[in-house]
């Protein structure tokens, strides 16, 4: 035998015969079940399935703003029949909102809060009363040098002001106050230390223009809130009309400071503090806040508060003469206010 006999002989390829393959539908069902092997059937059931009570939250760009909106309503009510004790039946109520806007992006923040109050009283056997009444707005544009500071270059405005007009009752014929008279407006700059959470913000600024504005010329004749009263003559005709804006140039120290004292009860400080340069340096105008709000649920809340005005411009007990003369303008003096509250609030 030689070595060319072991060698196979070539094929054609075209002769070769290809095997069916056969593949299964249906696996073989398992005979023999290792111990501890859990086998399910995949079948859908909506048994576990619970209602959303909430919608699903979706993403959404990030946004540089912070926004805040609040809606409150306080209510109290007496009612008395045949009540042996005496009184009379009272509806008190206090609505309040307000409005934040603040933007931080990196070196720039700008902080803006807007706040509107106003309460009335209705009583038996008279007519209703103011009890609250303000609008306010606030502003402050700040610019620091990095990202680590809490210092910030500021420019500030403030504007506060009321919506309808205020009496000494039971005096109902002469207004003491009414809208815009008086309007206290408040620019300038200065310097801000504000927080990385936004809860504590000390704006002082050494060059704060202060001017109040008296549009009612009857109390712009008067001298009211410290504008030039006008000129009379002997016989109490009015020969130049008083000024219906004083301006002030001074110094301006401010702050406002959140924190949660227990849980469910907030505490909210403001204080503004101004002292004029050209007229009284040394004479601090004072505006404070303190408010505490104790938080039941989402919707229902109760809330204490006091507000301490002092402004040596806004004088009281005027003495006049019997014919109309001035004798005593009058002294300044602390003026303070408490509330208490409880009732719904709302916000989104």
């Amino acid at each position: 035998m030689t070595a060319q006999d072991s060698i196979p002989p070539s094929v054609d390829l075209d002769s070769i015969a290809i095997d069916t393959i056969v593949i299964r539908a249906v696996q073989d069902k398992i005979k023999i079940v290792p111990r501890g092997v859990n086998l399910y059937h995949p079948v859908i059931s909506f048994n576990s399935t619970k209602p959303l009570l909430k919608p699903i939250k979706r993403f959404r760009v990030p946004s540089f703003w912070d926004n805040k909106n609040e809606l409150g309503l306080s209510l109290s009510e007496v009612a008395f029949v045949n009540w042996n004790a005496g009184g009379d039946n009272s509806v008190s109520a206090l609505g309040s909102m307000r409005f934040v806007r603040n933007y931080k992006f990196r070196y720039v923040q700008w902080n803006n809060d807007l706040v509107l109050r106003f309460g009335w009283n209705a009583q038996e056997g008279r007519k209703w009363r103011k009890t609250d009444d303000a609008i306010r707005l606030s502003s402050t544009f700040g610019y620091r040098q990095d990202t680590i500071t809490n210092w910030y270059y500021s420019a500030k405005l403030n504007f506060n002001t009321q919506f309808a007009d205020g009496f000494k009752y039971p005096n109902r014929d002469t207004p003491i106050s009414r809208f815009m008279s008086p309007g206290y407006l408040f620019i300038g700059g200065g310097a801000s230390y504000i927080t990385e959470a936004g809860k504590f913000n000390l704006y002082i600024s050494p060059f704060t223009h202060k001017s109040t504005y008296v549009l009612d010329q009857t109390l712009a004749n008067k001298g009211a809130f410290g504008v030039k009263k006008a000129l009379l003559d002997d016989d109490g005709n009015v020969i130049q009309e008083g000024e219906n804006v004083f301006a002030e140039l001074g110094f301006l120290i401010t702050n406002k400071w959140e924190t949660d004292l227990t849980k469910n009860v907030l505490m909210t400080h403001r204080i503004s503090l101004y002292s004029d340069y050209l007229r009284s340096f040394g004479n601090v105008d004072v505006d404070w806040e303190l408010n505490f709000k104790f938080t039941v649920n989402e919707y229902i809340s109760a809330t204490v508060g006091t507000h301490v005005i002092y402004d040596d411009d806004i004088l009281f007990d005027e003495q006049k003469a019997a014919d109309g003369t001035v004798i005593d303008p009058g002294e300044p003096r602390i003026q303070f206010k408490q509330t208490l509250g409880i009732g719904m609030a709302y916000s989104f």
